[in-house]
């Protein structure tokens, strides 16, 4: 298993990746602001699984084969940006339907949850961020001579996961907050949900341009 040493080596790098502005990041925020809290939070949950299912990838080797192959690459970003995308352009199609929601708030059901945890999920599964950092840096905190490679890249892996939902669901509160304000209002939600879409439109059209 990985040293002391590559431990806090590794959790170091990982917390100043985590934080910087990308893919999962500004997807939470914008669905925060969109949908709320909950669903935000269970988005986040979702996008945690959707990464740590990268890690198990990239331990049997497949995400090399996916990083060495631009046609695989382009394939794995297209298909996550074109969803963030998808989503932004509903949030700005369905900008009224948070006032009825306020008016008459629907309880949580299952099926609510589900979609919420999906969408997470397929964004996490196919953010080219975190692959990438994946694919570059797992491999230098692993004791190459200490054998069960694959097995330490997973729990290296599993580590960032946790960290990345703690992350993520800090700044979905933050950002929850910040629509509760704005919902003092019922008007103010036409604008917010037109923001929360542009803000998912704008990182999708981002990943895509991304090399």
């Amino acid at each position: 298993m990985p040293t002391s040493s590559h431990w806090i080596a590794f959790l170091v790098a990982s917390i100043l990746f985590i934080q910087v502005p990308g893919p999962s990041l500004l997807f939470t925020i914008g669905r925060a602001l969109t949908v709320g809290r909950r669903d935000a939070l269970l988005s986040v949950a979702g996008n945690g699984i959707g990464i740590m299912v990268q890690v198990v990838l990239i331990a049997v080797g497949l995400a090399a084969v996916v990083t060495a192959s631009t046609v695989a690459y382009t394939v794995v970003k297209v298909v996550g940006a074109s969803y963030v995308i998808f989503l932004g352009i509903q949030a700005i199609r369905h900008r009224r339907a948070a006032r009825s929601a306020l008016d008459a708030p629907a309880a949580p059901t299952r099926r609510g949850r589900g979609r919420a945890l999906r969408t997470g999920f397929v964004v996490g599964l196919t953010n080219p961020k975190t692959l990438v950092f994946f694919v570059a840096f797992l491999p230098q905190f692993v004791q190459a001579d200490s054998g069960h490679v694959g097995l330490q890249m997973t729990v290296l892996g599993v580590a960032f996961g946790a960290m990345a939902i703690a992350s993520d669901s800090m700044w979905a509160l933050l950002a929850s907050k910040a629509r509760d304000w704005f919902a003092r209002k019922p008007t103010r939600l036409d604008k917010l949900g037109v923001t929360g879409g542009v803000m998912m439109v704008g990182l999708g059209a981002t990943m895509l341009a991304s090399e």
